[in-house]
């Protein structure tokens, strides 16, 4: 293959990968144990692929103090709340939908970063955020796309998520990463989260074995382990063809998402979530910065997380 269609192919690889995490952290809730518990092993999961991958690049644990700290934040910003507030959600809303909600992020990000003053106001930006709003409204709409009303209460808890994402990525964009490239700084962000999460765990009597393993348990290992992996070629992708284009990610997951709901869950539907999931992407493309360069050296995006979500 042609260096041309290279990283083209590899960006659609990595959404289509990532898009399968949220059915199968539906059908990790399946087992019908906590939160907490999954969130306990899909980080040592992350913790065990991360560390090796940080050990063949001979790059460890940092431990300096401004590094304990980041890590404690992004462990509790980008995993602990929004993954336990996911799987509480996602067992009881369609897969799909939850990856529809997920592509808020960035929207959610904009008005965070104007609070903050690391972005300028923009009329196309905030032409984005009201159709990003506007697609979350249809899919609360009566007979939108809920196959039962009730859920419609759940939606609050499943934007929690995203809010929380976007918390971490402004978070890192205005502090940095502390000198650690994102594969060290995820790693240590799923050490913090494992040591932060046991305790918890154990305090709420979510803790199990997950022996033997059966269907719920593997999705669980699929999708951390593919989110890990994942990360890690979304990392290299970013350094070879610019965190632009690597951004892009975000609207193939959507959309992968929302596929491998219907295949692997067998959900269907209705014509008004589609335009629902077409106007939020829109709006997303609206919000995104259009050049990077105007960041100063070294900072992130608040559009993109570190979270090992599921």
């Amino acid at each position: 293959m042609s260096n041309r269609w290279l990283m083209p192919a590899i960006l659609v690889w990595v959404g289509i990968g990532w898009g399968a995490t949220q059915p199968l952290g539906k059908i990790a809730t399946q087992s019908g144990h906590g939160p907490f518990g999954l969130i306990f092993w899909q980080l040592v999961v992350c913790v065990m692929v991360l560390g090796t991958i940080s050990l063949a690049r001979g790059r460890g644990l940092v431990l300096r103090r401004a590094a304990l700290r980041f890590y404690i934040v992004v462990a509790v910003l980008g995993t602990l709340v929004p993954n336990a507030t996911f799987y509480v959600s996602v067992s009881r809303l369609p897969a799909g939908i939850m990856s529809i909600l997920i592509s808020t992020v960035p929207l959610i990000a904009f008005p965070l970063a104007l609070i903050l003053r690391s972005e300028r106001f923009s009329v196309r930006r905030l032409a984005g955020l009201v159709l990003g709003l506007t697609g979350v409204a249809m899919i609360a709409l009566p007979g939108a796309s809920l196959p039962d009303r009730a859920m419609v209460a759940f939606l609050p808890l499943a934007m929690v998520g995203p809010f929380f994402y976007a918390l971490e990525g402004t978070y890192v964009a205005r502090y940095g990463m502390e000198g650690m490239d994102p594969v060290q700084a995820m790693f240590g962000a799923s050490v913090a989260g494992l040591l932060l999460c046991l305790p918890v765990t154990l305090a709420m009597g979510q803790f199990f074995w997950p022996l033997p393993v059966g269907r719920p348990e593997l999705a669980l290992a699929a999708s951390s382990a593919l989110h890990a992996l994942l990360y890690a070629t979304y990392v290299w992708m970013a350094a070879r063809a610019g965190a632009v284009f690597a951004a892009q990610t975000s609207y193939v997951v959507t959309g992968a998402g929302v596929l491998w709901a219907m295949l692997l869950l067998g959900e269907r539907f209705s014509p008004i979530l589609w335009l629902a999931l077409v106007i939020m992407l829109f709006g997303v493309a609206l919000v995104q910065p259009r050049s990077p360069a105007k960041r100063s050296a070294g900072a992130r995006d608040p559009n993109q997380g570190l979270e090992c979500s599921a």
